[in-house]
């Protein structure tokens, strides 16, 4: 599991985050509040992370806060 990257970001268009962590871009959805609490393009960030995989699909979530994310993943348990 990827629980946490540290890299460069390289784009945001929201919801959708590239950071290049030592040249691997990661592409990360992430909350609003999250979007609007990381730094601009070309700077450094620390994003906590929940990777999903299912069948069709792999996606990396990121989050600013752990507390955050602790959130997301008790609402993703939810039926």
């Amino acid at each position: 599991m990827i629980g946490q990257i540290t890299g460069i970001i390289v784009s945001k268009i929201a919801p959708d985050v590239l950071v290049d962590v030592q040249g691997v871009g990661y592409e990360l959805l992430v909350s609003l509040s999250t979007f609007f609490a990381i730094p601009a393009v070309g700077e450094s960030v620390t994003l906590h992370t929940h990777f999903v995989v299912r069948e069709d699909v792999q996606q990396l979530y990121g989050f600013t806060e752990r507390s955050e994310r602790t959130l997301f993943r008790h609402l993703i348990k939810v039926n």
